[in-house]
């Protein structure tokens, strides 16, 4: 069994597929539109039971993700803060729908942003991998994204006693921009150019056909 396919079962024991349209995650499955030898990231943008953007990184055969309640900032000011979730395999990244409300998750998904990302490092100390960064409870990378740019860190800081709460800062380069604020002004998919709200609405009248 794949170390990421390990990784899944905490994903799989919290869902019934036979109700929820997720996908199951298959070590032969990936993001239709993966540029080949780049790990991706994926930001979805979730109407759970509370609004929320979910940040995934492509980390040895499965999504590490988060949910950063407020979405990903483009203003280095910002601490975003993130909380850890169960991984996700790496066919989610094309997951656009509506899972069932009294299902785990319930509420309508879009894909808001996505492409390749690779690893930074900061100053003099020598690149880990992402996994073995992430284990230690910082990494920083680098996403080429159509909504967001530039360098991401990812730090461990457990807030208020929290082991799942992270922060999501934006590094201070030419991505960085404190007048932007793209999760209110930019609400598209990537992929299908639906919102939310489209998305929901189109699960209500499918319901009711």
């Amino acid at each position: 069994m794949s170390p990421g396919k390990k990784r899944l079962r905490n994903y799989r024991n919290r869902r019934d597929f036979s109700r929820s349209p997720e996908p199951r995650g298959h070590d032969s499955e990936d993001a239709g539109w993966r540029n080949e030898g780049n790990p991706i990231f994926v930001v979805q943008q979730h109407a759970a039971s509370t609004m929320h953007f979910d940040f995934r990184l492509e980390v040895d055969g499965a999504l590490a993700s988060w949910a950063v309640p407020k979405g990903p900032s483009t203003d280095p000011r910002d601490r975003r803060l993130a909380v850890r979730t169960e991984d996700h395999p790496l066919d989610y990244a094309d997951f656009e729908g509506s899972i069932p409300e009294d299902e785990y998750g319930g509420g309508s998904v879009i894909v808001w942003d996505a492409g390749p990302y690779r690893q930074v490092k900061e100053g003099d100390e020598d690149l880990s991998p992402v996994a073995d960064a992430l284990r230690d409870g910082h990494v920083t990378v680098w996403l080429e994204g159509r909504k967001i740019r530039g360098g991401y860190a990812l730090i461990h800081a457990r807030t208020g006693g929290d082991e799942s709460n992270w922060l999501l800062v934006k590094m201070d380069d030419e991505g960085a921009d404190a007048r932007r604020n793209p999760v209110s002004t930019e609400p598209e998919s990537v992929l299908s150019g639906r919102t939310i709200d489209q998305i929901a609405e189109r699960s209500t009248r499918d319901t009711n056909e």
